[in-house]
């Protein structure tokens, strides 16, 4: 039993090795068995693999990214932001399926306005507030305005590809962190157009957020000519001397991207830049010793474009499935090692021997599909062994040979005997000197063979005429005629000639003369 079910097992792997040359499911995205797509590093490994000597393909050759960013950009800290913008431009290429590895550029500009009275704070001896603070009792509006620079490295994780029930990823959500280097040109409006600080007194800040924010818009000269408090390094670079905040920071974000060719996708995302500075917003509040940071926050619109010819390149590869192609051998195999199915049959009639019930049919011997011996009349006798393949069945009973005995109809069984006497041959005619036998001549005689051979005990007269007075071109003709029809009886219908009797007489008749020799 056990043997039985291995063999129908490599029936079915045979089966499915033979139904792969009706259906050729081919992967989309990328195809293991393409050279041409790998590196001249790598083809030692894609060589194994081809040649079964190595489970793995080399990973192939795939396209860069290239995108164009913009968005909101915003700076989250003690001074509420105002929206403010952002662009950039970034290079990423994958590491595998999942990771990737992006280098970017981002330039914003930031705002933010305050509408609450704040003390006065100055950090690293810098204290641009002091004059407007003077007028206000040691308090003051923060504002400021932030010109920025950051270039970044991050590391994407692709989720799509973890999702393995689609042969192409349509949408890509991805998680990102890495490093980014920030230059900020913090600047802030403390000074009016005289060079004076300014005076609150008229600001009634007991009203309504937007109109506190209104008075002190219409109060500022919105210059923001004065540098902003910092805490640590600043180098020579900006606006304004000794302005530029220069930091290092840790990127977090997600985001989305959704595929529109291959070669064009777009995204959206989100990504958190911390500097771990408090001052980014020219501000910090007393009391925090600068322990509340700020960080940046980056909403964009992303157009990203694939680079690379994709004759020599894949697309990028977290748009490929990675188990696309191991699916795609199991439905349509190319490049598996599949067993030669062994299934016997002992008898060779083309029926394996785990479904034959008959196992033992002689060589040659037609079969059905059960592989039993064809018995077409159904007389009992197999057809390779029966004389007579169709026996109408009112012939049956037969004999070991398959060969029935037919009863006489009704109509012949007291049908009188023929005598020779009785019987009526035809005539045949020659035209002009002709004796040779024709078509016409050949249908005549084909019934006369009949009657001859119906009746093997009667003999045949064949009378030619020779012409008036005997002459003797007559005769020779008369008797070439006879010849003709005597030769065409024996050779071409079997019967004797020593059952034919010759005779010429006189007359003009073209015809030779067939009757029954009494």
């Amino acid at each position: 039993m056990a043997s039985k079910k291995y063999l129908l097992l490599a029936g079915a792997v045979g089966l499915l090795s033979a139904s792969t040359s009706f259906a050729q499911v081919q992967p989309t995205g990328y195809d293991a068995l393409d050279s041409s797509k790998v590196s001249s590093k790598r083809m030692v490994q894609q060589n194994n693999f081809t040649n079964h000597q190595s489970n793995f393909p080399a990973k192939p050759r795939d396209m860069w990214e290239l995108g164009f960013s913009g968005g909101l950009h915003l700076i989250s800290g003690t001074v509420p932001p105002q929206p403010g913008f952002g662009g950039g431009v970034s290079l990423r290429k994958a590491l595998g399926h999942t990771f990737s590895l992006r280098a970017e550029y981002i330039g914003s500009i930031d705002k933010g306005q305050d509408y609450k009275l704040r003390p006065n704070s100055p950090a690293g001896g810098i204290n641009p507030w002091a004059k407007t603070a003077a007028l206000n009792g040691g308090m003051i509006v923060p504002n400021y305005k932030s010109q920025n620079h950051q270039l970044s490295l991050d590391v994407i994780a692709s989720l799509s590809n973890i999702l393995f029930y689609r042969a192409e990823p349509k949408v890509n959500w991805y998680l990102l962190a890495g490093y980014s280097i920030v230059m900020a040109d913090v600047d802030v409006d403390a000074l009016d157009a005289n060079g004076n600080g300014y005076n609150y007194s008229g600001i009634n800040f007991g009203a309504k957020r937007s109109d506190i924010r209104k008075q002190i818009k219409d109060l500022r000269d919105d210059k923001y000519e004065q540098n902003a408090p910092s805490q640590g390094n600043r180098v020579s670079i900006g606006r304004n001397d000794d302005n530029q905040l220069l930091r290092h920071a840790l990127d977090l974000g997600t985001g989305v991207a959704f595929k529109v060719s291959k070669r064009f996708n777009i995204g959206i995302e989100e990504k958190i830049t911390m500097p771990f500075d408090a001052y980014l917003d020219g501000y910090a509040a007393p009391g925090s010793g600068g322990s509340s940071k700020d960080f940046y926050s980056y909403t964009s619109l992303r157009l990203n474009f694939n680079l690379g010819n994709p004759a020599k390149r894949v697309q990028p590869l977290w748009w490929i499935n990675p188990l696309e192609y191991a699916y795609s051998e199991l439905s349509s195999p190319r490049h598996m090692k599949l067993p030669a199915p062994v299934l016997p049959d002992a008898d060779g009639d083309g029926v394996t021997d785990q479904f034959d019930r008959e196992p033992n049919t002689p060589a040659g011997a037609p079969v059905d599909v059960h592989g039993v011996a064809k018995d077409t009349d159904g007389d009992g006798v197999p057809d390779y062994k029966d004389k007579q393949l169709i026996t109408p069945t009112y012939c049956q009973p037969v004999d070991a040979d398959g060969v029935g005995k037919c009863p006489d109809p009704e109509c012949c069984k007291n049908r009188p005997e023929v005598t020779c006497a009785s019987l009526v041959l035809p005539s045949v005619s020659f035209k002009g000197s002709s004796t040779k036998v024709g078509n016409d001549q050949e249908a005549i005689l084909a019934s006369v063979a009949a009657t001859l051979k119906s009746n093997p005990s009667c003999n045949v007269l064949v009378t030619g005429h020779a012409g008036a007075k005997g002459k003797k071109g007559g005769v020779d003709l008369s008797s070439r005629r006879v010849d003709s029809v005597i030769d065409y009886l024996a050779d071409k219908q079997g019967i004797d000639r020593g059952r034919f009797i010759k005779q010429n007489t006189p007359g003009e008749s073209g015809t030779v003369d067939l009757a029954p020799a009494n």
